[in-house]
């Protein structure tokens, strides 16, 4: 059994900076690549970020390149995804799950909201 709890959304401003946490339980998450993904407003899912278990792996969507980096804490089983120069289209909500996700696994989400 696989539990994903995310933390660390909120407001800002364009241009700040937020840290997400996922904080994963479960053997499986403890052996697993790793991904972020968010939902904004009337939109699908869609990934953002993924990691290795290793964490010498790390994949980005071409949006986040440059301003998003992914990686993960094995022995406290946790993954973070810092956000630098946040823009207004980053609003969204953010989930962490395994690769490849599985649904059952999705937990609720940090609320991201970015204003101009």
């Amino acid at each position: 059994q696989v539990q994903l709890v995310e933390s660390g959304g909120g407001s800002v401003q364009a241009g700040d900076s937020l840290r997400l946490s996922c904080a994963a339980s479960g053997h499986s998450a403890s052996s697993a690549a790793m991904a972020w993904f968010r939902q904004a407003p009337g939109k699908d899912r869609r990934f953002v970020a993924s990691i290795s278990w290793g964490g010498d792996d790390t994949h980005y969507e071409d949006s986040v390149k440059g301003r998003f980096t992914i990686s993960r804490d094995n022995a406290k089983t946790m993954v973070y995804l810092q956000m630098n120069n946040l823009k207004p289209e980053d609003t969204a909500v953010y989930y962490c799950n395994t690769v490849p996700y599985t649904d059952r696994y999705w937990g609720q989400g940090t609320q991201v909201t970015v204003s101009s």
